[in-house]
């Protein structure tokens, strides 16, 4: 999966600089945590959104 692709269906695409410069794949995206996200600088709102839907890819 395109990461890339898939923040900016989310709506998150202001992020994807980070996930690339911090070699964040499919892989380690159901280990972020909220601590990780908002080092990368995410938003609350958006570390919610972002949760719900890694959720959704089981």
């Amino acid at each position: 999966m395109d990461v890339a692709v898939w923040l900016r269906g989310l709506g998150l695409q202001q992020y994807e600089q980070a996930f690339r410069d911090n070699a964040i794949d499919a892989e380690v995206l159901p280990e972020l945590t909220d601590a990780d996200l908002e080092k990368l600088g995410m938003l609350l709102g958006h570390r919610k959104r972002f949760r719900k839907a890694v959720v959704r890819l089981g």
